[in-house]
């Protein structure tokens, strides 16, 4: 794979090590990669620049939150119990790590409901963003796995820029508290192979 190291932009030279890991990983075949961490980290931000400069696939697990019907109390009082992750495991992850064909349907949220299905072809890199990648029951299909940490304040600043303040409200209130109990019950941060602080 060709070296990427002199095409970093500064915002992402605190990743060089993870790039480095990356590229490791690609000349030894096909890989699963978990980038985890909480809202406004930087995840779908650093999927996007490793989409741009990697002929890779990157999977979003905001495509697997719960259906309406799924949110039962008792799903919704697990740990990391508000994402599809029974159905992320059987349409990509079972797929990908047996070299098939990913054939899933992301969760419209504004709608509701699954869309239609996409076909993925497995690549040499396939990257999973997003909190509750590296759950307890989807960890052992990664091969390696990012934590992207964040300061409290830096995190609450992100979310006032990016957000209205309705849905700023539900960040602070409900889903990243949710995020936080899922971290700390589960023990995410130390079970990833690289900790990068943004």
């Amino acid at each position: 794979m060709e070296n990427k190291k002199d095409m970093i932009p500064n915002e992402f030279m605190p990743f060089a090590p993870f790039f480095d890991e990356v590229e490791r990983l690609a000349l030894g075949g096909r890989a699963i990669i978990a980038i985890e961490g909480g809202s406004a980290s930087g995840k779908t931000t650093l999927g996007r620049f490793l989409k741009e400069k990697y002929d890779c696939n990157v999977f979003h697990m905001d495509d697997f939150f719960l259906r309406p019907e799924q949110r039962t109390p008792e799903r919704l009082a697990e740990a990391g119990g508000n994402v599809d992750r029974e159905r992320f495991l059987s349409e990509v992850l079972i797929p990908l790590s047996e070299g098939r064909e990913v054939c899933f349907r992301r969760f419209n949220c504004s709608r509701q409901e699954l869309e239609a299905p996409l076909v993925v072809t497995p690549k040499r890199l396939n990257f999973v963003e997003g909190a509750y990648s590296m759950h307890p029951h989807l960890a052992k299909y990664y091969d390696f796995s990012l934590f992207i940490d964040i300061s409290p304040e830096k995190q609450r600043e992100r979310i006032l820029v990016r957000n209205s303040e309705q849905q700023a409200k539900r960040f602070f209130e409900e889903w990243i508290p949710y995020e936080l109990r899922y971290f700390s019950e589960t023990n995410i941060k130390d079970r990833c192979k690289m900790i990068i602080m943004q």
